[in-house]
């Protein structure tokens, strides 16, 4: 069953104006929410306590308590909110001209990597990895500064499963990839602020295909998240297109190394035919 977080992200679109505001200050503040009543959360969101009511109806609940019950019990799991790492580094007084810097850089990389991956849901990354698998097709794409973890992830599942393409946009025929869309298609898309709208248009007409969307963004609620079935969320600051790349390649990485240690037939064909193939063509140097 989904969480809170997952049915706020699915549900969005379908939320009324004052439903919205309350639905986001919940994901951007769980921590109030879990001990506020809904006349202080009302007030809080700058909506009402009705709305509040109505907004736990809407997203399947039988009520505000079934609902702040269960953010309750999500943070008390979340091991993450026994230490924030990353407000750590955020407050720190000391200057980069008092410390050491690679240091620096190794404690926050870090702390961005592990704040990342920890609030990974075991369900949909064990989901996420078979649809990567079975997909018959699987379309990357990622502009600015996500062209470089999309052209690696691209790279990458094509050595591990093949049939993977990536979406360069205007030197692509758009309107020829997204006739090869269809239900067995896996859409993987990165992207972070600021959003571009091709990365959105695209991923949408192919939804609308039928096309399973794997999202790695920044918010459950970002123009990406809400077109999403599948979403990981990179936590690092702003810019995150700078600040979380080491996080990024390694949410990547972990998704190329379930896909490689599978035990899945496909998998372990492809990886022999890429070896094979790398052999007979030779194109190193040695």
């Amino acid at each position: 069953m989904d969480n809170y977080n997952e049915r706020i992200r699915k549900r969005f679109n379908e939320l009324t104006k004052r439903q919205k505001i309350v639905a986001k200050y919940i994901v951007d503040f769980p921590k109030e929410v879990a001990f506020q009543t809904s006349k202080q959360l009302g007030i809080a969101s700058k909506t009402s306590d009705t709305t509040v009511i109505r907004l736990s109806y809407a997203l399947g609940y039988s009520g505000y308590s079934e609902l702040q019950k269960e953010i309750q019990s999500t943070l008390l799991e979340d091991s993450s909110t026994n230490a924030d790492p990353i407000e750590g580094l955020r407050s720190t007084s000391k200057s980069l001209k008092d410390i050491n810097l690679i240091q620096h850089v190794i404690e926050q990389d870090s702390a961005y990597v592990r704040a990342t991956l920890e609030q990974v849901d075991y369900n949909q990354y064990k989901k996420a990895v078979d649809l990567l698998i079975r997909s018959e097709k699987r379309i990357v794409i990622g502009f600015r500064g996500s062209y470089g973890p999309a052209n690696w992830l691209s790279f990458s599942l094509n050595i591990v499963v093949g049939n993977t393409l990536l979406y360069r946009g205007e030197i692509e025929d758009a309107n020829y990839l997204l006739s090869l869309v269809n239900e067995r298609t896996l859409m993987v898309a990165i992207s972070f602020p600021r959003y571009t709208k091709e990365t959105y248009s695209f991923v949408n007409a192919a939804k609308k295909k039928g096309a399973k969307v794997l999202a790695i963004t920044d918010d459950e609620l970002s123009p990406l998240g809400l077109l999403s079935d599948i979403l990981f969320k990179v936590v690092a600051p702003p810019p995150i297109t700078l600040k979380g790349i080491t996080p990024t390649f390694a949410l990547l990485n972990l998704l190329i190394t379930s896909i490689a240690a599978s035990e899945e037939l496909k998998v372990q064909k492809r990886m022999e035919e890429y070896d094979q193939t790398s052999d007979e063509f030779s194109p190193y140097t040695k």
